[in-house]
């Protein structure tokens, strides 16, 4: 897909102040879209974690999108409702969501806090849900809409024997909540298939260095033979799925590197 796929269109993109999300706002920029950048990070230095939704504002800017950073904590519904106001008032009708925020806790099941589980399903699932419900009137009213809710390969099931990771624990909490917005996906895509609005899940093939895997550990600077992707290899994926004509991409829980050999695309380098 080259730039101007996305031309006259309006895309929220949630978790968008650093990562993956960042990337695929910068990407839909680079393709014409309007995207409003939604994430809780407004101030450099408020969050352990560097990027904020203005600095990504700039990058679509000057990606050659138009911009509209919206503070939202996906934990909240009100957060959740004013970001769609606010999108519709000062934007204009949603044509894309992407649902890519995420808050997560890697610890064993036996010691899991509860209310990290329910943080953790409310930011991961529940928001995507509620975000999609808020705005499926408008999108089914225009007979189109893409809804892509960000996944990952921790939604597939551990095989047994287990290896040694899975036996160590602390990721099934995270791949539970995963495996929840694939199955969310795949049924509102059935849900919404005679309304012209595609929904699909999309996950990294492999790790994407971001400051969260980092922090996780997930991802091993010092490890140069470490298989991972860069986020616009993502970003390019998505874009994939938020613009192909309905119903050519709907109902796929996929992965990046998969769909794009499959549609014979290469990311754009950012």
């Amino acid at each position: 897909m080259a730039g101007g796929a996305l031309d006259g269109k309006v895309a929220i993109v949630t978790g968008a102040s650093r990562g993956v999300g960042a990337a695929i706002a910068e990407r839909f920029g680079a393709a014409g879209a309007t995207v409003v950048v939604a994430a809780r990070t407004a101030e450099p230095g408020t969050n352990r974690f560097p990027g904020t939704i203005g600095e990504t504002a700039e990058a679509v800017r000057r990606a050659g999108g138009s911009a509209l950073p919206v503070v939202a904590d996906l934990s909240r519904p009100e957060d959740r409702e004013r970001l769609v106001a606010t999108a519709e008032a000062e934007a204009g009708p949603v044509d894309i969501l992407v649902s890519n925020a995420a808050v997560t806790y890697f610890t064993t099941v036996a010691e899991f806090d509860l209310r990290r589980y329910d943080l953790m399903f409310e930011v991961q699932v529940k928001a995507a849900l509620h975000l999609a419900q808020l705005l499926i009137p408008s999108m089914r009213g225009r007979g189109q809409g893409w809804i892509c809710n960000i996944s990952s390969g921790a939604a597939r099931h551990p095989q047994m024997p287990p290896p040694d990771r899975a036996r160590a624990g602390g990721g099934t909490v995270y791949g539970m909540c995963k495996a929840a917005l694939e199955r969310l996906s795949t049924g509102l895509a059935a849900e919404l298939y005679d309304s012209g609005i595609s929904v699909n899940a999309l996950s990294p093939n492999r790790v994407v260095p971001t400051p969260g895997t980092l922090h996780h550990g997930l991802v091993r600077p010092d490890d140069p033979d470490q298989q991972v992707e860069g986020p616009e290899v993502m970003a390019e994926a998505t874009l994939a799925l938020c613009s192909a004509p309905f119903p050519e991409l709907t109902g796929r829980v996929t992965y990046s590197q998969t769909l794009l050999d499959e549609l014979g695309l290469t990311p754009l380098r950012q």
